[in-house]
């Protein structure tokens, strides 16, 4: 896991994760049941992942613009406060995060899409990361690009990034 100095630089300062959901803790894909009902698949290890990293004083937020009981459910799962669904502007929603209580400078913002620009250029935003199978767009606005995609364990990889950069990472 190779960053350049001024990223790692930047990465030890890190004190909370904005996620976004789908394409990001999930595939993106959306499967719906012929009785209505959405399914959403999250990976097993970044539950784990954001765990390490809420154990290591970064706190996790998720911003997302559909509205899921899942979504909700994973939440609680891994006692993330700061949750925002069905956000019409993601940007908007991060200085609703921030009046919670949420880090209001040194953030990490990790997205797939277009939506999740005004997140990556919040000014408590200091960090923008995408997955590579993100949209153009979002991934050209990104400060680093994972390598596992979006719904493959997007959080491993990060919590190792944070955590190594800032010498806590205790593997």
């Amino acid at each position: 896991m190779d960053l350049n100095p001024a990223l790692t630089q930047i990465a030890s300062n890190v004190r909370g994760v904005i996620f976004d959901v789908d394409g990001v803790l999930t595939n993106g894909q959306l499967t719906y049941s012929d009785d209505g009902h959405e399914y959403k698949t999250f990976h097993v290890q970044d539950g784990a992942s954001i765990k390490l990293l809420q154990q290591h004083n970064i706190v996790v937020g998720i911003i997302t613009g559909r509205r899921s009981p899942t979504v909700a459910r994973r939440a609680r799962e891994l006692d993330i406060r700061y949750l925002i669904q069905g956000a019409d502007s993601k940007a908007d929603a991060v200085d609703t995060l921030i009046a919670q209580g949420f880090p209001d400078a040194d953030n990490a913002a990790v997205g797939d899409d277009i939506q999740d620009i005004g997140v990556f250029k919040h000014p408590s935003v200091c960090f923008a990361i995408s997955v590579p199978n993100g949209h153009p767009v979002a991934c050209s606005q990104a400060h680093w690009i994972t390598q596992r995609s979006g719904g493959n364990g997007v959080a491993v990889e990060i919590a190792e990034l944070l955590l190594r950069a800032q010498g806590t990472w205790p593997f």
